[in-house]
């Protein structure tokens, strides 16, 4: 009986040992804004109108995140990181899109190990840029200022399938990152491919940033099975069999900010060429010529120069305004004019607590020889358009 006490008494301190060498965290966001927009297409002809909606991810998308590590000695952890994404407004699951069909955890799926050498995680994840935009209008604004441009260089943060990643620790402030996407294609390894590499710096109040990423046409999906904006709905010339193994998005991202007392500043550049979008492959995609102006939208361009200038001051230790402008170039093939995207936007955000914020946020945006992508929710807007949000987010 005295043995069998003591054996149970061993299993139950090593059972609490290994309970204390591992841990699991549920971690979320709930955001919801009231949003009106102007100069809506009403899918009419070229109507427009008015257009109030309550919208979930005003600033980040609303999500549900499962983390968790285990010790497994000798500083080597296992860590996973499944996240995902719902519209609180209507209670629905964001489980498909464009680029990563009709799954659960679109957001974010990995797995792998971390130690002093940095971590490897395998799965669905974001590149470098998704990291180094915490340098940009993205921290305050987050998708408020995405449709400019955040969503065609990935500061947004668009993900990658069948990617493995890896990611050194901090060295004196310098943190590296490579990524490769595996195509998956039998008989044609280049098929589907993609390619990352970023570098952060980060010293006391100033922050640096680089990324570069590459992808290559699968020859069945919308650019290449990892990529261009989830809510494109553009079919392009990447969905032709004859161009599978073809770089289709090349993108470059620079970022700075530096913090002055209360002001923090930042400023960015970001190009991205899509060197499948020629006339000849668009039309043959059913796009038609770029010439009429309805057909050309950001996704279609063939070069895009992205840039911005901002800052976020802060008040008081609970309130700060917001200002950034974001300025995009576009050519396309075959095309002499450039299209241009302005957009011009101020915000609050007061934070009730560490974990609840009130804001709000107004946007003029100017479209010139191009679509204008619209400020929220829309696509397709005739002329320029002007968006008003206030909304609460809540992080558990």
């Amino acid at each position: 009986m005295k043995k069998s006490l003591l054996a149970l008494a061993v299993l139950g301190a090593f059972a609490g040992v290994a309970h204390a060498q591992s841990s699991v965290t549920i971690y979320g966001i709930i955001d919801t804004g009231m949003v009106y927009q102007n100069q809506v297409a009403t899918g009419t002809g070229t109507n427009t109108g008015s257009k109030f909606s309550l919208n979930s991810g005003v600033i980040q998308g609303s999500r549900i995140g499962f983390k968790g590590t285990e010790n497994l000695g000798g500083g080597l952890s296992a860590v996973f990181n499944l996240e995902a994404g719902f519209s609180n407004d209507t209670g629905a699951l964001q489980g498909s899109d464009a680029v990563s069909g009709s799954n659960l955890f679109r957001r974010k799926s990995v797995v792998g190990l971390a130690g002093d050498f940095g971590s490897v995680l395998l799965g669905r994840q974001t590149d470098f840029a998704d990291t180094i935009a915490s340098y940009t209008s993205v921290n305050e604004f987050g998708g408020w200022t995405g449709n400019v441009g955040h969503n065609l260089d990935r500061l947004e943060g668009t993900r990658t399938n069948n990617s493995i990643s890896y990611t050194t620790n901090s060295i004196n402030g310098l943190t590296g990152n490579l990524l490769y996407g595996f195509g998956e294609q039998a008989g044609s390894t280049s098929a589907g491919q993609a390619f990352g590499a970023g570098l952060k710096y980060d010293n006391g109040p100033l922050g640096l940033g680089l990324n570069y990423y590459q992808s290559k046409a699968n020859g069945t999906s919308a650019a290449d099975t990892s990529l261009i904006p989830a809510t494109s709905t553009t079919v392009t010339a990447d969905t032709l069999a004859s161009n599978v193994g073809s770089t289709a998005y090349k993108g470059w991202n620079l970022v700075a900010s530096y913090q002055f007392g209360p002001a923090r500043v930042y400023g960015n550049w970001s190009r991205v060429t899509q060197d499948l979008n020629t006339q000849t492959n668009l039309t043959a995609a059913g796009v038609g010529s770029l010439s009429t102006l309805t057909n050309r939208t950001l996704a279609r361009a063939k070069k895009a120069d992205v840039y911005e200038i901002g800052t976020a001051y802060s008040l008081t230790s609970a309130l700060k305004l917001l200002g950034a402008v974001e300025y995009t170039r576009a050519q396309f093939d075959g095309v002499s004019d450039k299209g241009n995207l302005t957009a011009y936007n101020i915000g609050t955000d007061y934070a009730l607590s560490q974990r609840t914020d009130l804001y709000a946020f107004a946007t003029f945006m100017h479209a010139t020889d191009i679509v204008n992508t619209g400020v929220a929710d829309s696509t397709g807007v005739a002329g320029n358009q002007t968006a008003v949000a206030v909304g609460i987010r809540h992080k558990f």
